[in-house]
């Protein structure tokens, strides 16, 4: 009994490591797969920004046809921003209010070939 409580004791403190475990991008943002691309995640004041990647390398991939949206968590509450093609690569959107660090971004994207994916980022 008592390993099984050390090992649940384990997975609970392992869990937040493992979930802030983010591959810096091109432009310095937070980036993660989904979808079969890699998705960055930039911040400014009020402006939420997915720039989209080919995995594992840094060439841009067109946004056109891509849809997405972000659910913003944290400060004064929580905020759904839909996100439009912006640019030749990103995705763009504005939130009512600021986005600090510690701010929970859960990014829900569907790509141009209809493959969608949803991922979860902590703002830095």
């Amino acid at each position: 009994m008592k390993v099984i409580m050390l090992f649940v004791v384990s997975l609970i403190f392992a869990s937040p490591v493992l979930a802030e475990d983010y591959e810096k991008g091109p432009n310095g943002g937070l980036m993660l797969d989904v979808a079969g691309i890699d998705a960055e995640l930039l911040t400014s004041g009020n402006t939420v920004t997915i720039n989209v990647w080919e995995p594992y390398k840094p060439n841009p991939i067109p946004t056109k046809g891509y849809s997405g949206a972000v659910l913003i968590v944290g400060g004064p509450g929580r905020e759904t921003v839909q996100l439009t093609p912006s640019g030749a690569n990103s995705l763009k959107g504005d939130a009512k209010n600021p986005i600090g660090p510690g701010t929970t971004v859960t990014l829900t994207i569907k790509t141009a070939d209809g493959k969608s994916g949803q991922v979860k980022y902590k703002t830095k």
